[in-house]
């Protein structure tokens, strides 16, 4: 068990979006069991922090901004591999809302992510050319947080990269791997867990968590 959850402590929830979910454009498998979980865990924390993908239309990680592209094939963009994905998370749209069952007033700021154009962004604290941050990392540091706990879709994507950056950046961070689900495509989710471990992100179950 972890030590006593203190005011230096936050959750961040990672795109819990309606194409996450079953019947979503890009639908993580059993995504929609982690949302009650994800809700009763959110008022054990003080802080709260909420993700979102908001995708511009015609995005390059869109396959169909490559033509003869096809989702999951992976091409390389000026900053490195890309993953393409189906169009999804498109701003403004439903897709893009946040899950209907998600049940977090309390929480204290929602973190766009995903809208420049021509980079794709996994992680809240940086996008995925590894050099532009989204300001994460600064308003936690001036909010005096010092141990992130990640939950939310999907593992092996965007709370992976969450979790690495949270390290790199000088914060304890914590995977509470029950309360996410993976994608899991060509082995991304134990290739995920290495990066992670090597990172020094550690990993918990919601019941280790102190009450």
């Amino acid at each position: 068990m972890l030590p006593p959850l203190t005011q230096r402590d936050i959750l961040l929830v990672v795109d819990v979006q309606n194409d996450f979910l079953p019947g979503g454009a890009l639908a993580v498998p059993d995504a929609d069991a982690i949302v009650p979980v994800v809700n009763q865990l959110a008022r054990r924390f003080g802080h709260v922090v909420l993700t979102q993908d908001w995708h511009v239309p015609g995005h390059s990680s869109f396959a169909s901004s490559h033509p003869g592209r096809s989702p999951f094939e992976t091409i390389d963009l000026p900053y490195g591999p890309q993953v393409l994905w189906p169009e999804h998370c498109v701003q403004g749209s439903v897709g893009a809302a946040l899950a209907p069952a998600l049940d977090i007033p309390q929480a204290e700021l929602v973190v766009r992510k995903g809208y420049r154009r021509d980079i794709d962004s996994y992680s809240a604290f940086c996008e995925a050319d590894r050099v532009t941050p989204t300001g994460l990392a600064g308003y936690l540091r001036e909010r005096g947080f010092s141990r992130v706990h990640l939950a939310g879709l999907a593992t092996d994507f965007c709370v992976a990269w969450s979790a690495v950056d949270a390290r790199r950046y000088g914060f304890e961070a914590v995977v509470i791997g029950d309360a996410c689900r993976a994608i899991d495509t060509g082995g991304s989710l134990a290739a995920a867990w290495t990066l992670m471990r090597e990172a020094g992100v550690g990993e918990v179950s919601v019941s280790q968590l102190s009450p």
